[in-house]
């Protein structure tokens, strides 16, 4: 089972799983040039946004933390839709294979929605090959840049008028 919980996006915790996202990063690029940018906290306060630890339980215990990744509302996209973006989705190694990464981007999906969202994007890197499968086996589309992200080279959108079900469903984990 997995719980999602909402975490200031400068807590010891996440600093500490953002920092070996970023040095799992750093190691498959080539020698300094990958540009290490750590997320501005103030972008992840509700209603703006959210940033989520991913915790995998077992029996009641929690295990330590697995993930984490969050979102928060960008500039509206051309046709006016309330946009919201996916940041620094990442799960521990060891758990991966194991679907909480696709639970993870559906939990981000249904927060967006709760904030107002009507599209969702991404960036990734092409070395990402796993993530970039699961970005386009949930729905989202290849896309023009829409930023200046030194790191990607693939960017990603998705309409979420589709997903207002799953924003229906009952919430996992703490708010």
């Amino acid at each position: 089972m997995v719980e999602f919980r909402a975490r200031p996006a400068d807590s010891a915790e996440v600093l500490e799983l953002l920092t070996e996202y970023f040095h799992s990063r750093e190691i498959t690029f080539a020698r300094g040039s990958y540009r290490v940018v750590f997320p501005d906290p103030t972008m992840f306060v509700p209603p703006a946004g959210v940033f989520l630890v991913v915790d995998d339980t077992d029996a009641g215990t929690r295990r330590p933390s697995v993930g984490c990744g969050g979102v928060r509302r960008i500039a509206d996209a051309p046709d006016g839709a309330v946009r919201f973006e996916i940041k620094h989705l990442f799960m521990r190694e060891s758990t991966r294979g194991r679907g909480l990464g696709r639970a993870l981007l559906a939990e981000l999906e249904r927060r967006a929605i709760g904030f107002g969202a009507r599209e969702i994007v991404l960036d990734t890197n092409a070395t990402l090959v796993a993530a970039g499968s699961l970005y386009r086996s949930s729905g989202y589309a290849d896309i023009e840049p829409y930023n200046d992200n030194p790191n990607a080279t693939h960017w990603f959108a998705k309409r979420l008028e589709r997903a207002t079900r799953a924003a229906e469903a009952p919430p996992r984990g703490r708010p």
